[in-house]
C-alpha cells in the first residue's frame, strides 16, 4: 500500500463510515463514551486545563476536546477525517463550547506549531498511525519545556485480543468488525522507547479496566488491555 506515512487512508475511511454516530452514547463509539470521562478527570488531574493551550490529535468528533474545553483549556482538535471534523464542528456550536478543528496530522501540524502547547493528547489515536515513533516525536515537537504528552491506546497481549477485538467487534458488537489491527497494539514498553526517542520522560502509565458489573471503566494497575499515561517534555 502507497500512501502517506503520516496517516493511514484505510483507518480513516472505517471512521468516516460510523462518522455520524460519534456523539450517540449507546452507538458505536460506546465504548469512547465510557472511557472518556475517565481519560478527562486524568488530564484535569496533572494539569490545570483552565490555563492550558491543548492540541487533541486524531480529535475524531470532538469527546474528549470539548470535555477539555468546557474545563476552561484553549483546545486545537486536528483530524484527517473530514466527516469526523464537520460532526464536532457542528456539536461544539450547536452546545456553544469553544474548540478550533482543523483537517491535519500530527506531523503536518508540527511543522508550523513547534513548541506551541501546554499539553498534546493523543489518545485511542496511536494504534491506528502508520509511524508511531514519527507521531509522538511530532507531539513532542509541538510542546513547550515542560510541557506534559497524554496517550492511550492498546497493549498487545492475548488478553487484549480477546477483549477488545473478539469481545468488543464480534461479541458484543461495540465496534465494526475491522476497527483494530491487533499487529499495531502497543506494548507499553514500546511506547516509551518511542517517547525517549521522541525526546520525552515518562512520568505514568495506568490501566483503563472494565467493570462488567457497572458497565463502566475505571483506572486500575492492570495494563494488558486499555492503559493511559502521560510524559513530559523536559523543561
Amino acid at each position: 500500500m502507497s500512501h502517506d506515512l503520516r496517516y493511514d487512508p484505510d483507518e480513516i475511511r472505517k471512521f468516516e463510515a460510523i462518522a455520524a454516530e460519534w456523539w450517540d452514547p449507546r452507538g458505536r463509539f460506546k465504548p469512547l463514551h465510557q472511557i472518556n470521562p475517565v481519560r478527562l478527570d486524568y488530564i484535569a488531574r496533572q494539569t490545570d486545563l483552565g490555563e492550558a493551550r491543548v492540541l487533541d490529535v486524531g480529535c475524531g468528533g470532538g469527546l474528549l476536546a470539548e470535555g477539555m474545553a468546557a474545563r476552561g483549556a484553549d483546545v486545537t482538535g486536528i483530524d484527517r477525517s473530514g466527516k469526523a471534523l464537520g460532526v464536532a464542528r457542528a456539536h461544539a456550536q450547536q452546545g456553544g463550547v469553544d474548540v478550533h478543528y482543523e483537517a491535519s496530522d500530527a506531523e503536518t501540524w508540527a511543522e508550523t506549531h513547534a513548541g506551541d502547547y501546554d499539553v498534546v493528547t493523543c489518545l485511542e489515536v496511536l494504534e491506528h498511525v502508520p509511524d508511531v515513533e514519527a507521531t509522538v516525536a511530532a507531539c513532542a515537537e509541538m510542546l513547550r519545556p515542560g510541557g506534559l504528552f497524554f496517550f492511550a491506546t492498546l497493549n498487545r497481549t492475548p488478553k487484549s485480543y480477546l477483549m477488545a477485538i473478539l469481545g468488543a467487534e464480534y461479541i458484543l458488537g461495540w465496534l465494526p468488525k475491522g476497527t483494530h489491527r491487533y499487529a499495531n497494539f502497543l506494548r507499553p514498553s514500546e511506547l516509551v522507547a518511542a517517547m525517549r526517542h521522541g525526546g520525552l520522560e515518562s512520568v505514568e502509565l495506568r490501566g483503563m479496566s472494565y467493570r462488567i458489573l457497572t458497565d463502566r471503566f475505571e483506572l486500575s494497575d492492570d495494563l494488558d488491555v486499555n492503559y493511559l499515561g502521560f510524559a513530559r517534555k523536559p523543561a
